[in-house]
């Protein structure tokens, strides 16, 4: 059993070799994901995270058959097209989440970077739990001094999660410049191509799972480019390197 104190591993998976290899070696989530390695069901570059009422519509459907399956949250980012938060679609997604915890997830990393404290305040007040986000930058570890302004500013209201790129050799910079409690890595061994994560995808915190959506980008941020690259099978062992150093950070702290 983890401590409150211990700062969470979230691992990315699409399958159950990697889920079950992500559990049994220390991740405190598991977020469930769809066709990584085809990259079809992620936000990639060409994403903009602009649905249509069609698309909520299935979305929000989908939403409702894994909660009753016993989903135990969502991940879920919506904008409009000047790239601000669409209040109506979170709104909608929140109501059918019916309680259960959301995480915003990237599609905060095109936002407005010089507003990121205003952006961060309306999902708070939309009721989101938590935002995933590499620091508008394609890795968490170039994001890494905007991922921990926002943690300073915010970590009484909401957990600010770091992901996208995050390796054994980066994590403890990480971790001590961003003082966050929870993070994000698919902790694969290998990384040669392009990536993402999904639709409504699904996640597993302790035990749980939760799900998330997918939108488009335009931009130079790319969405699990980095934590999806060749996307094959959870490596046990990275995880548990992970979550070692994690532990040790957490007992140092």
């Amino acid at each position: 059993m983890s401590s409150s104190k211990d700062i969470k591993l979230e691992v990315c998976v699409d399958s159950i070799a990697s889920a079950i290899a992500a559990a049994e070696s220390g991740a405190a989530r598991l977020e469930l994901c769809s066709a990584l390695s085809e990259g079809g069901l992620t936000p990639t570059i060409g994403d903009d995270f602009i649905y249509t009422d069609y698309e909520m519509q299935a979305m929000l459907t989908d939403l409702d058959m894994l909660r009753e399956q016993g989903a135990d949250g969502f991940v879920f980012g919506s904008l409009t097209n000047t790239r601000s938060i669409n209040v109506k679609q979170c709104q909608q997604v929140l109501e059918h989440a019916q309680g259960l915890p959301v995480t915003f997830h990237r599609a905060f990393d095109i936002t407005d970077m010089t507003r990121m404290q205003e952006t961060v305040r309306q999902i708070i007040e939309l009721g989101f739990k938590r935002i995933l986000t590499s620091g508008f930058k394609p890795s968490a570890h170039e994001g890494i001094e905007y991922i921990a302004q926002l943690i300073a500013k915010n970590h009484r209201d909401i957990i600010i999660m770091p992901g996208a790129g995050i390796r054994v050799g980066n994590l403890e910079e990480i971790l001590t410049t961003t003082k966050c409690v929870e993070f994000h890595s698919s902790a694969k061994s290998k990384a040669d191509a392009p990536p993402a994560c999904n639709d409504i995808t699904v996640t597993a915190s302790d035990n749980n799972v939760i799900a998330s959506s997918n939108l488009s980008m335009d931009c130079d941020v790319s969405t699990s480019r980095q934590d999806l690259l060749m996307y094959e099978m959870t490596d046990a062992n990275v995880v548990r390197k992970l979550v070692f150093i994690a532990k040790a950070m957490s007992e140092k702290n």
